[in-house]
């Protein structure tokens, strides 16, 4: 049997920890002047991604 191929557009956006896996918050690209300053300093940094979602994203990763 062939190997899997891994998602590439997954693979840059997400790492594999020891508790699941690391992903970067949403909305933090552009167009930041309107957005409040407490609500850009809490997208500041990574977070882990749900649980719910982990699986999707195990399949996306084969050899994470």
């Amino acid at each position: 049997m062939p190997k899997m191929k891994t998602k590439k557009g997954a693979a840059k956006r997400f790492r594999k920890t020891a508790s699941g896996f690391k992903r970067k918050h949403a909305f933090r690209s552009h167009i930041l002047t309107k957005m409040s300053t407490k609500r850009k300093r809490n997208l500041r940094g990574t977070s882990l991604v749900h649980e719910a979602d982990e699986q999707s994203v195990k399949r996306l990763l084969p050899y994470a």
